[in-house]
């Protein structure tokens, strides 16, 4: 009997080894084995490539995210930097607007107030000094100061000088003593703006209208072709207060300087 066995099996094996590859159920199965784990690694690569892909994806997403809120943060503050310059360019416009078309009439306003002036002098009775502004240092202030926004400047200029002599330690003192010059300046009075914009910086180190009164010294002497003392100053507007609207001005006068003088 088991001689019988083992030459049932030796002829099975025998016929199996004589069976083509394409016809051997063995090497059939292994075929479809091996071509199932081919398709199986595909699809398990194919998930890791699209995770991957997912993962680059919201990467990419937040980055743009984040560049835009950068963006947004970086436009905002160069808005706020422009608007505040565009106020002070504004106001310094406007204080300016009139000068040429105005000189006409303030040598009008100075030359009445020295006839009214002469004909005090001819009275018998001397003029008797100013009396003291009514109400607190806060309302002499705005009054002459609206006399600013109404261009009045000649009797702004009279308000603010007669506030400094009435109230000279009020806080308001410093500021009052730069619009003092300011309507100096406005009317073309280089000569009388540039010592009122120099008391500011002499008298009041720790105003804060410390940068705009040595922008102002430096316009002063621009416009009195004192090329050396304008750069002098505005170069020392630019040095000491950078970042500011006060500085960005000082750096375009700079510029017009270089083209004056070449």
């Amino acid at each position: 009997m088991r001689t019988y066995l083992a030459a049932v099996f030796f002829a099975g094996v025998a016929a199996c080894t004589s069976l083509s590859p394409t016809e051997d159920p063995v090497y059939l199965k292994l075929t479809d084995l091996e071509a199932r784990l081919i398709r199986i690694e595909r699809v398990v690569d194919n998930e890791s490539l699209m995770q991957l892909a997912t993962g680059l994806d919201q990467i990419e997403s937040e980055t743009q995210l984040l560049r835009g809120d950068v963006e947004t943060m970086r436009f905002e503050s160069q808005g706020a930097a422009e608007r505040q310059q565009a106020l002070y360019l504004d106001l310094d416009t406007r204080l300016q607007s009139l000068e040429s078309n105005q000189s006409a009439a303030f040598e009008q306003a100075r030359q009445a107030e020295q006839s009214r002036f002469a004909a005090s002098n001819d009275s018998p009775a001397a003029a008797a000094p100013p009396p003291r502004p009514l109400g607190s240092d806060q309302d002499n202030y705005n009054a002459a100061f609206d006399m600013i926004q109404a261009r009045r400047y000649p009797e702004a200029a009279a308000a603010f000088s007669g506030f400094l002599g009435s109230f000279p330690e009020s806080p308001l003192a410093d500021n009052a003593q730069y619009w003092l010059a300011e309507t100096y300046y406005v009317q073309r009075e280089f000569e009388q703006a540039l010592p009122e914009f120099e008391k500011v910086i002499d008298e009041y180190p720790q105003s804060a209208k410390l940068a705009d009164a040595l922008l102002k010294i430096g316009y002063c002497n621009f416009e009195l072709q004192r090329w050396s003392e304008a750069r002098t100053a505005l170069e020392q507007v630019s040095r000491q207060f950078p970042g500011t609207t006060a500085a960005r001005l000082a750096v375009q006068r700079l510029e017009r300087l270089a083209q004056e003088t070449g």
